[in-house]
């Protein structure tokens, strides 16, 4: 088996709107932490995540994500599209318990698409822990089916599916 001579680095990006729990998602993937105060992202905050080697045929690989946490996005700007460029995926997240970030998502994936036509998705849908409309997990689906993305529920809060999330991702880089 050989060996790549150290880890891959892969640029990737969490977009989504306001408090749908971007930055608390990579706290408990980075750190497996969870903060219940609300910090405001300015801007972006990048994170390296060194992951498991994995084997790829005779090869084996690892991967270190740097992780961009984009500040919430309600209007896309110049500097937003400028934040995404040179991402290979990014994980599109979703509050539950609130719908209307779910209906924001297309115009999200589609503006993250044209910097990045080539780049993996992973839908996700947060909050999991807290009581949601079902219909909440219906929606997600069908906005993931869009770009043929995998979706998951997660929670930052008690760390459900998070390292999952991140490892899709990882996979379909």
């Amino acid at each position: 088996m050989s060996h790549t001579s150290g880890p891959i680095q892969k640029k990737i990006c969490l977009i989504g709107q306001f408090a749908v729990g971007k930055t608390s998602l990579v706290e408990r993937f980075v750190y497996n932490r969870f903060g219940d105060q609300y910090l405001t992202t300015v801007g972006v905050k990048v994170s390296l995540k060194l992951l498991p080697p994995i084997t790829e045929g005779k090869v084996m690989k690892q991967y270190q994500l740097v992780i961009w946490d984009i500040a919430g996005i309600d209007a896309l700007d110049a500097m937003t599209t400028t934040y995404f460029r040179g991402a290979a995926g990014a994980l599109v997240v979703a509050d539950l318990t609130r719908t209307a970030t779910i209906t924001a998502l297309p115009e999200l994936i589609t503006s993250f698409h044209q910097v990045n036509p080539e780049a993996a998705l992973v839908i996700l849908g947060n909050k999991q822990d807290l009581p949601y409309a079902p219909e909440a997990h219906q929606q997600l689906k069908s906005v993931a089916q869009q770009w043929q993305a995998p979706v998951l529920l997660t929670s930052a809060k008690t760390g459900f599916q998070v390292e999952k999330a991140f490892m899709k991702l990882a996979e379909l880089l």
